[in-house]
């Protein structure tokens, strides 16, 4: 199988790289290098091009015959999308589209799409299934949302998609030489990790404590990143069978709390986290837990990561090993 991985210089991509090649596939990567790493695409063919020029992502499509594509580049921070909506249209969506297009124009007929959770708003229903109503809080929501449907409209007849939707992918792999380095670091464990290694000079915000929850700070769907690189492998193996459009949900089957996370990180770190509890942030909703039936029974997927623990074992060695991310751009 011949599989072209856009983005896949970043963090769930190049893991999911990873994982396809332990599968036997054969990879290349399509990244503009703005939020990833060479390093973390060790020798995959990389092909440094950029969506927003539609010439350069078909000139990728049409270097080989490939069985698919996997799209992961997108940006994906919520408060950013609210400053500065427009970047979030143009990159997530406008980009997205030359993909497509350049698709349908090589007759590349499957599509893997790293959407998110986040197109579900606050929810209505806990834990949140596929048929909860799209209703985003913010531009990050949207533009995932805008392509799941532009989708929908647009790969018709013998082309076909697949849309992974999820909250927070964490860890690394297990031997701790793909992980995640983001110059703005906003993901809980990450931060955590960051501060007992000491490269936070403040203690850990915690925002709220006063929430409706067992003790009191939000609770969240927590998904190790192998995990979410299984379910990619899987939706693949799904298209290339001949399944029809599809759309699943990825969580861990349960959610953890703030405090529970940090208390997970000082049992396998043996460190303590120095933390001050902060006012709560706008839109955080008490608890966010996405329901994983439908692809565990259509594909068979669940998560082999299953506590906190286990996850933020693999995310520690990345961390400690390499403290200041990659080398190298």
């Amino acid at each position: 199988m011949e599989i072209l991985i856009v983005g896949g210089a970043g963090y769930i991509g190049s893991v999911t790289n990873y994982f396809l090649e332990k599968q036997g596939c054969k990879t290349t990567v399509f990244d503009n290098l703005s939020l990833g790493y060479k390093q973390a695409v060790g020798k995959t063919p990389l092909i440094v091009g950029d969506l927003e020029n539609f010439h350069e992502i078909k000139n990728a499509l049409s270097s080989k015959r490939f069985d698919a594509v996997m799209h992961f580049s997108a940006f994906s921070l919520v408060g950013e999308s609210v400053n500065n909506p427009l970047k979030y249209y143009k990159n997530n969506v406008a980009n997205t589209l030359n993909l497509i297009k350049a698709m349908i124009e090589t007759e590349t007929k499957n599509f893997i799409f790293s959407s998110t959770a986040a197109v579900f708003g606050n929810p209505t229903e806990i834990p949140i299934t596929e048929n909860h109503p799209i209703n985003p809080i913010n531009p990050y929501g949207w533009s995932k949302s805008f392509v799941e449907q532009i989708l929908s409209d647009t790969f018709k007849e013998n082309f076909k998609f697949v849309c992974l939707r999820y909250f927070n992918a964490c860890g690394s792999t297990a031997d701790g030489k793909i992980g995640e380095a983001h110059a703005n670091e906003t993901h809980l464990i990450p931060l955590i990790l960051k501060t007992l290694l000491n490269q936070n000079a403040k203690p850990l915000k915690v925002f709220g404590n006063d929430y409706e929850t067992q003790d009191g700070t939000c609770v969240r769907d927590y998904v190790h990143v192998l995990d979410l690189a299984e379910a990619h492998f899987l939706a693949l193996e799904y298209l290339l069978k001949g399944g029809e459009s599809e759309i699943f949900n990825l969580g861990n089957g349960k959610g953890f709390s703030v405090f529970e996370i940090i208390k997970a990180a000082e049992k396998v770190t043996g460190k303590k986290v120095p933390l001050e509890i902060a006012e709560r942030r706008k839109g955080d909703p008490p608890v966010l837990i996405a329901s994983s039936d439908k692809i565990t029974k259509k594909l068979g997927w669940e998560p082999k990561f299953k506590t906190p623990e286990s996850i933020i074992e693999t995310a520690w060695k990345w961390h400690s090993e390499n403290p200041n991310g990659y080398k190298e751009n």
